[in-house]
């Protein structure tokens, strides 16, 4: 699978900026998304590529928007990275088991994000 737009969901300006800066800089589109619920509208209307998706955020958590468009026909098949500073087993289970093809704990190593994109 060729990637070449990412949609960025992330309450935190910071970890946007992050992410954002770290994959234009690899040749990546980025779009932003502030919430679950406006991470759910984009990945509708931008059709991305790929979601990194944060966990804890007000509104519709992470968990719940990538079970949303998971099961959902129009996103089903974009796959969904969880990038979240929960970093318990259970937690990396949970989010696998909504339908996240990955799982990283914050701080996201950019390197290692990078490789696990392009293993997709």
């Amino acid at each position: 699978m060729s990637i070449k737009k990412i949609l960025v969901v992330d309450d935190s300006p910071t970890e946007r900026h992050f992410l954002g800066e770290l994959l234009t800089g690899a040749g990546y589109q980025v779009i932003t998304a502030e919430s679950g619920e406006e991470g759910i509208a984009k990945a509708k209307s931008e059709r991305p590529d790929l979601v990194l998706m944060d966990v804890v955020m007000p509104g519709l958590n992470g968990y719940q928007a990538t079970r949303t468009l998971t099961r959902d026909e129009q996103t089903k098949n974009i796959p969904i990275i969880v990038c979240t500073t929960k970093g318990q087993e259970t937690d990396k289970i949970w989010g696998l088991r909504q339908g996240a093809q990955d799982y990283l704990v914050k701080p996201v190593n950019g390197e290692e994000l990078l490789a696990r994109i392009a293993a997709l």
